[in-house]
């Protein structure tokens, strides 16, 4: 049986909300991030792009390139409540889908031909999303998610497309490289200077040459510009928490060492969090002292994943929670009020500069393992190092 799967996206989701609560921003170049010459665009207009802005760029370049652009503050608690309302959405209408940001879906209709009609039903499905909450969206229909991916970009913006089954690799044939789904900058330029710019000349390589020059990699695009992606749908479930806690071998009243052992939870929490592409909205810290008591406090916090934004959060927690100066005997951290993203809500807050840090530190962990680079703050006193008597290292 042939495969029918959906890809939508809500167009410029961002941008779209805050038109939905200002209609005056309607048909104008908006700009959605941080306001300050270090602020970065979180989002933009299709106005806005025409200019050459894109997300993630430095604001004060997007204010160069475009001086009427309006810039949004941004609003994260409405982005997350709409989100929901068009997951809810979905969730009603069809029989397996996968949220995979808060703003992106996939959705297996494998077998519903024989009923509706697969693309009627995705064009219905569209239909309310829109009418219920107002919101442009897009979606495109293949028989596997890199086809229907790149045939939402095709058909954006606040349209649809079909792409029938064996017509796969004619339509990707006469796009650019960059439309598949993995290819970033580096890799477009490698193959930019191997002559390589259009869908059309990697089909007809070699796989194994591609495999000689990007290694494993090479043969997943190989695959995606033939149009072959066998990926399945994973049904979707919300996480509502993610948690760490530390028991010590010994009680201590070592504070220094026991904000050192948070920073360094917090930071594989955020590294966790990043890692599933998601933003928490709630920070908790736990102490349980030696006589048993177990006390926690929480606070709400702006959406992030951000460590140096949540072992500030932790910390300050902590030095609330610890009034009784007594002997700890385990420390923990719980995130909750999770909702799928990455660094989009971030870039409301944080400096160009602190998201490449961030982002140069996950590729480390990546590739060399989750501890193989710390902040200085939790470098103070690891998990593994942890004396309770307060003397550094064993």
């Amino acid at each position: 049986m042939n495969r029918s799967v959906v890809h939508i996206d809500l167009d410029s989701f961002f941008v779209s909300v805050e038109r939905l609560q200002n209609p005056q921003l309607i048909g104008k170049p908006v700009l959605v991030g941080g306001a300050g010459d270090r602020g970065v665009v979180a989002s933009c207009s299709y106005e806005a792009r025409s200019y050459g802005i894109h997300s993630a760029m430095p604001m004060k370049m997007a204010r160069q390139l475009c001086p009427d652009a309006i810039i949004v503050r941004g609003d994260t608690s409405q982005y997350s409540y709409y989100s929901n309302m068009v997951t809810d959405i979905i969730q009603e209408g069809v029989p397996l889908y996968e949220k995979t940001s808060i703003d992106e879906f996939y959705i297996d209709l494998t077998g519903m031909d024989r009923f509706f009609g697969c693309y009627k039903l995705a064009t219905e499905l569209r239909q309310k999303i829109t009418r219920e909450t107002g919101l442009p969206i897009s979606f495109a229909l293949s028989q596997n998610k890199t086809v229907s991916k790149i045939g939402t970009g095709e058909a954006k913006p606040n349209g649809q497309k079909e792409i029938p089954f064996g017509t796969e690799k004619l339509f990707l044939a006469p796009l650019s490289v960059k439309k598949i789904p993995m290819v970033g900058d580096k890799t477009s330029q490698l193959l930019r200077n191997m002559g390589i710019m259009w869908i059309r000349t990697l089909q007809e390589m070699p796989p194994e040459l591609l495999e000689q020059v990007l290694g494993q990699n090479g043969l997943v695009i190989w695959k995606k510009a033939n149009g072959i992606d066998n990926t399945p749908v994973e049904p979707y479930s919300e996480q509502k928490s993610i948690s760490t806690e530390q028991t010590f071998e010994k009680d201590t009243i070592d504070v220094k060492a026991i904000k050192a052992i948070l920073a360094g939870m917090t930071e594989k929490l955020c590294y966790q969090l990043r890692s599933q592409e998601k933003l928490t909205a709630c920070v908790t810290v736990k102490i349980r002292y030696s006589d048993f008591n177990t006390y926690t406090q929480q606070m709400r916090v702006q959406y992030t994943s951000l460590d140096h934004v949540l072992i500030s959060k932790v910390q300050e927690l902590f030095d609330k929670l610890y009034q009784k100066r007594m002997l700890i005997r385990l420390v923990g951290i719980k995130f909750s009020h999770l909702v799928q993203g990455s660094y989009q809500f971030n870039l409301f807050e944080d400096t160009a500069e602190q998201l490449q840090l961030v982002q140069a530190m996950d590729r480390i962990r990546n590739r060399f393992g989750k501890d193989a680079v710390s902040r200085a703050v939790a470098l103070g006193m690891r998990h593994d190092d942890f004396n309770p008597f307060g003397k550094g290292k064993k």
